[in-house]
């Protein structure tokens, strides 16, 4: 009688303390499947791949759908519940999601996206990193030295002496030449070179344009050291990058937010132009690039 009431406390025992483990907000469940998206370049390889990194090492199953497309494309998929998070970038989704006006506080920015993903969407906006990927210009030390240009102003002021490479669509976005000439004035270029996206840092170092169309995180900006313009208006909103994550997979696996949110500082400017150009200009694989600095960061073993 007594072996079997021992028995009987053991199994209850064991019983309550699974249905601890399975209640704890910090466990990830063996059958969760967390599907990590991103879009289709360089450095959303990268993040896609850390984020899917750092999700297996705390215990997630990771099913990656990379290489999504668009903003568009990306933002639909978490919608459509294809895909459970992404990285995204704070400017974008102020003004190519949520259709707000450009605003140059990145906290304000944040704070808008956050709330009208929310309730737009019931999206989550997990913690923002420091880098800042926004649009911008971009010169040799040589060229900026020579021309004497160091701001947007001052390369509006010298315009017509400029040679400015850069995608076809920049000469007809909102956030490109007309936004440029609406924030600036009405300047004139002396060429505008439209060119393939992966040729613009070509154009510029080899002295067929004096000014590229950059992004803040571009690999080439610390290979070539290139002087970033500065944007002395704000006539671009930042763009820091986050995870976006659905809010019910969140609510169901809190530790999502944990691990993600660990990483969110470390990535800064100087540390995503490094890895991209680890990638564009190494040619070397985005998961392996991905794996090597959460390894040296120690976020997974």
């Amino acid at each position: 009688m007594k072996s079997r009431l021992y028995l009987s406390m053991v199994v209850l025992l064991i019983a309550s303390f699974l249905a601890a483990c399975a209640g704890s907000p910090g466990a990830s469940s063996p059958e969760v499947t967390i599907r990590v998206g991103s879009k289709d370049f360089t450095e959303q390889f990268i993040l896609g791949e850390m984020y899917a990194q750092a999700l297996e090492n705390a215990g997630f199953k990771v099913e990656r759908k990379l290489n999504l497309g668009g903003t568009p494309v990306a933002q639909q998929a978490l919608i459509n519940n294809e895909i459970d998070l992404y990285p995204e970038y704070t400017g974008t989704g102020l003004l190519t999601v949520l259709k707000q006006p450009v605003v140059t506080d990145q906290d304000e920015v944040y704070r808008i996206v956050s709330e009208g993903y929310l309730e737009q969407f019931k999206l989550v906006w997990l913690d923002p990193a420091p880098m800042n990927n926004t649009q911008a210009l971009a010169m040799t030390q040589a060229g900026s030295d020579s021309f004497g240009v160091k701001t947007f102003s001052d390369m509006a002021a010298k315009a017509s002496e400029l040679v400015m490479a850069g995608p076809p669509e920049f000469q007809e976005r909102e956030d490109g030449l007309p936004g440029l000439k609406s924030v600036y004035g009405d300047f004139t270029l002396k060429e505008y070179k439209a060119v393939d996206p992966g040729l613009r840092y070509q154009a510029l170092v080899n002295g067929e344009a004096d000014v590229v169309v950059a992004f803040g995180t571009d690999g080439e900006i610390s290979a070539f050291n290139l002087v970033l313009l500065q944007d002395d208006k704000g006539l671009f909103p930042p763009y820091q990058v986050a995870p976006v994550i659905r809010q019910d997979v969140l609510d169901a696996n809190p530790q999502i937010g944990e691990v993600l949110n660990a990483l969110s500082p470390k990535l800064t400017d100087a540390v995503m132009q490094r890895l991209n150009y680890e990638v564009s200009g190494n040619q070397r694989e985005p998961a392996d690039v991905a794996k090597e600095f959460l390894q040296q960061e120690g976020l997974i073993k």
